[in-house]
């Protein structure tokens, strides 16, 4: 259905000729009237390894400057790259091609672009593959997307097709590429509800870049089909090309991998600490790894199944077995993943992603871990961050990674460490499941395995060692990193609350908001527009809805002497909701009236001293944490608000201390609050993605507020002034969620009374110890010290009274059957003081002890020595019978049992019937 859309003037003019692959059947052009396939994987393999396709050898700067100068002299206008911790997506967390950086604002039509044309080379992360890396010889987890854009509307062509592959062939023919070597082939392109016709360039059978012409949308009643999929025509269209950083290194190499050819000291420096002789010098273990590579581009192999047959194929190609082929290359393949996943670490840590169970924190945690799960195989014992170090020296052109080193490390250390003890930890607890599975005779599911790894972080691999020394097999796919990575690489969808008066209020105009222009203004008159049981919409307001962890504003609308009290208020698309208290009588209030409207001052103040503190606390955080710190979460109540923050590691006394100096300090500085409402491109530009902490606002232009050094979208109500937002008082912190802590404060005059509170209970205690407050700390101290020593002594107590009673009850004990029986109730004793009586009394082998206490109940222990055992005595079997006459329960093994009850009035009963029981043990 798409043929016509590649029917390109270019190709015509320049030599080419359409042709069906005659191994896939796919369409390609080329100017090689002779050739008969597509020239991708797997209808061609690797021609270049070892035979560069390029005039000159490139490494990855000089590669990528030469791309962007490229286009920069073709009148496009380069960008700096984007984080690739995609802050300003709601839908997606990591960035994973150059479009990206645009959606969903600029390819939409919503907002225009930075520039037009443009050109940029974007890091990207992609962990859908990370089982093949290091195995197939090309995959990374990271790779840079170099790329040019032309965003294009109807009456505003910028270019198009013709132009695209153009600039593409200009590209390869400035390199030294054989004109007649490269083929264009036709695949239409479908992802995030576009699609649109797609050229893939082929070199050497190796994919250097794709251009897809983005032109259509996705819809049910669309005319054309895609992948299964209707879409239609768009009236926007995009120019969206993608081309490999390292593969056009690779291909100007002819390296045998692609990681000998992106980083190959640090490759080199990783072989040599596992003791791995990697000398690419050598002509036959070039070969080995050059055969490799280009047979693995022709197959999948993230499975054991295709890897296993890639083994075969490379092992008859050279003359050798599998089983030597295989130890060969199983230790490269482990380095190469290590040096390719901690490149990736070093620009997801650099960018601000905190390792964490959560968004992409769990897909940094799940890199680090399944690389140092291979560190500890490998036995490379230098630490992550010293292989981070090793990266950031081969980057020299992201200077923003040496100056974020020192939080780097210590991020590392500290995952380091977590590590150690979820290995010691996770032994224990999959044993323990798999017993469970070896009992119904199954194998450890693969549920059980990601739920370990989801929720414990133990990593598959342990699971299977530890799961198989009690005997258990577990399911493990091969691509098991893959799986769980593709599953948390999306955000999940939010739920959209259906407004039930959606259709009433979409009738009505947009309510002009006051409360952003006049913010210290309660009292105001509007125009009832619409009234719908007890929501009523004005033509404007001054109450705030609830909103960005704001809750809405309360106060009256007075209609003709009649006030009614509004509980809530909501936006919907623009529209301002006043929901007012439900009352037995009739509303008297209809489209049209005029209303008379009071928020109350009291409420709206608190919220907007606790909005305003917000930022404040954010920036003052970031301040003493580090710039790693982004806000996950805030909330703003009237007597206080809290704040949650990315931050790897428990926040200290002495760290909170100084963020309440901080914010004290930004206080006092008085410094004026501003709001504007900016161009969304305009504001990204001179503030950077900060400017989303609070979430994503929608929309062309966006509120952009600036509170001391904090900048961010946002559309609560906050103060004029710093110092209107009164002293801020730190409360506490906690741990909502590994990865992200909790600040909690209070502002104003709620932190006052805050103050105040604390200060009455400092009063409470040192009036209590009758001391000063300033003594407190040492009284209590003292206090504490004494109070161990006096624990000490009420222990050496009660084991002399204890051994008292044991004396005493030794004497008094009873003969049954040959054995000797104390059956005694002992008042007040707790279990242990039982469990050690018990204990010291059956080191004589022929005693058998039931002990009863009234303490919290009933308590009860039994025990039984070495000759009362082997006699038929069996403690568990009586604690069990003398509890259930308590109204308990009870157990344990013959030698030493425990159990209790409610009703400590039948504490004798039960005795007599546990000596009975005894008595019959022992005559069987």
């Amino acid at each position: 259905m798409l043929e016509d859309e590649y029917q390109l003037d270019f190709f015509s003019e320049n030599g080419f000729v359409r042709k069906q692959c005659s191994k896939c059947g796919k369409h390609f052009w080329t100017r090689d009237l002779e050739r008969v396939t597509c020239g991708d994987a797997p209808c061609d393999p690797y021609s270049f390894i070892g035979n560069p396709v390029f005039k000159k050898k490139f490494d990855l700067a000089e590669m990528r400057e030469y791309y962007l100068n490229f286009f920069e002299e073709r009148e496009h206008t380069r960008l700096e790259r984007y984080p690739v911790i995609a802050r300003w997506r709601d839908d997606i967390y990591l960035t994973i091609a150059s479009i990206a950086d645009f959606q969903p604002f600029v390819t939409s039509g919503q907002v225009p672009p930075p520039a037009n044309p443009l050109t940029i080379s974007q890091p990207c992360i992609r962990l859908s593959d990370l089982d093949a890396v290091g195995r197939s010889g090309r995959h990374l987890t990271t790779f840079e997307m170099m790329a040019h854009h032309a965003f294009n509307k109807k009456g505003e062509e910028i270019y198009w097709k013709d132009r695209t592959v153009e600039l593409c062939d200009e590209l390869f023919n400035s390199l030294g590429v054989d004109p007649f070597a490269v083929t264009y082939k036709e695949e239409p392109w479908a992802g995030g509800g576009n699609a649109g016709p797609c050229v893939e360039a082929l070199v050497g059978g190796l994919e250097v870049a794709t251009l897809v012409f983005m032109n259509m949308k996705q819809s049910k009643d669309g005319d054309i089909q895609i992948k299964g999929e209707n879409y239609h025509k768009m009236d926007n269209y995009i120019v969206d090309t993608g081309y490999g950083l390292e593969r056009f290194v690779w291909a100007s190499k002819g390296s045998p991998t692609i990681y000998d050819a992106v980083f190959p000291d640090i490759v080199n420096e990783l072989m040599g600490l596992a003791g791995v002789e990697h000398e690419l010098d050598n002509s036959e273990y070039s070969n080995i790894l050059a055969q490799n590579a280009r047979l693995a581009g022709l197959m999948d192999v993230s499975e054991k199944a295709n890897l296993f047959e890639l083994r075969k194929q490379v092992a008859s190609s050279i003359g050798t077995t599998v089983e030597k082929l295989s130890s060969i290359m199983e230790p490269v393949e482990t380095v190469y993943s290590i040096t390719d996943h901690t490149r990736c670490l070093t620009f997801m840590l650099a960018d601000g992603v905190i390792p964490s169970n959560v968004k992409a924190g769990y897909l940094a945690r799940l890199v680090l871990r399944r690389t140092l799960r291979m560190m500890r195989d490998m036995g490379i014992s230098v630490s992550l961050s010293d292989i981070v170090k090793m990266h950031i020296h081969n980057l020299p052109e992201y200077p923003e990674f040496e100056e974020k080193f020192d939080v780097i490390e210590d991020i590392l250390t500290h995952e380091e460490r977590k590590f150690g003890d979820t290995l010691e930890r996770g032994k224990r607890m999959i044993q323990k499941s798999a017993k469970h599975y070896k009992k119904s005779g199954e194998n450890m599911p693969l549920e059980s395995i990601i739920e370990m790894y989801d929720t414990h972080g133990i990593p598959p691999e342990i699971s299977k060692e530890a799961a198989s020394e009690v005997g258990v097999a577990v399911d493990l796919p091969d691509n098991f990193y893959s799986l769980v990575a593709e599953g948390h690489s999306k955000a999940e969808e939010k739920e959209v609350k259906v407004f039930p008066y959606a259709e009433r209020v979409a009738k009505v105009p947009e309510t002009r908001k006051l409360f952003y222009d006049e913010p210290t203004r309660m009292d105001f008159e509007a125009v009832i527009l619409d009234v719908f049981d007890n929501h009523v919409v004005l033509d404007s307001t001054l109450f705030y809805p609830e909103g960005g962890g704001q809750p809405a504003d309360h106060g009256t609308l007075e209609i003709e002497d009649v006030v009614h009290n509004v509980i809530d208020v909501q936006g919907v698309d623009g529209v301002v909701v006043h929901i007012i208290e439900e009352s037995e009588d009739e509303f008297h209030i209809k489209k049209g009236d005029l209303v008379h409207g009071h928020v109350n001052e009291e409420r709206r103040m608190a919220h907007a001293c606790h909005h305003t503190a917000t930022h404040i606390v954010n920036d003052a955080a970031r301040k003493v944490l580090g710039d790693h710190v982004w806000q996950s979460g805030a909330q703003k109540f009237v007597d206080r608000a809290r704040l949650d923050i990315s931050h790897y590691k428990r926040i200290s006394q002495e760290e909170l201390n100084r963020i309440e100096l901080i914010a004290n300090r930004t206080v006092m500085e008085n410094q004026r609050v501003t709001a504007e409402w900016m161009d969304r491109i305009e504001a990204e530009k001179k503030y950077g993605f900060g400017l989303y902490q609070g979430g994503v606002p929608p929309g062309k232009t966006i509120r952009v507020l600036k509170v001391a050094d904090d900048i961010e979208a946002c559309g609560g109500t906050h103060c004029i002034s710093t110092g209107l937002v009164g002293p801020i008082k730190m409360l506490k912190t906690e741990r909502v969620q590994d990865g992200v802590e909790r600040i909690e404060y209070a502002a104003g005059l709620a932190a006052v009374r805050a103050t105040q509170k604390m200060e009455s209970y400092l009063s409470q205690a040192s009036d209590a110890l009758r001391v000063r407050p300033e003594h407190l700390p040492s009284t209590i101290d003292r206090f504490f010290n004494e109070w161990k020593e006096f624990k000490k002594e009420n222990q050496r107590l009660k084991d002399d009274l204890a051994h008292v009673h044991v004396l005493q009850m030794a004497n008094d004990a009873v003969d049954v059957a040959g054995m000797r029986l104390v059956a005694k109730c002992v008042p007040n004793a707790d279990i242990d003081e039982l469990v050690k009586i018990a204990g010291e009394l059956t080191v004589s082998d022929d005693l058998v002890v039931l002990l009863a206490s009234d303490s919290g109940g009933v308590k009860i222990v039994g025990a039984a020595g070495e000759d009362a055992l082997k006699a038929g005595a069996n403690a568990g079997t009586i604690v069990r019978e003398m509890s259930q006459i308590v109204g308990g329960g009870g157990g344990g093994k013959p030698a030493m049992a425990r159990g209790g009850g409610v009703d400590a009035s039948k504490i004798d009963e039960a005795l007599d019937a546990g000596q009975k029981l005894l008595e019959a043990q022992l005559n069987n």
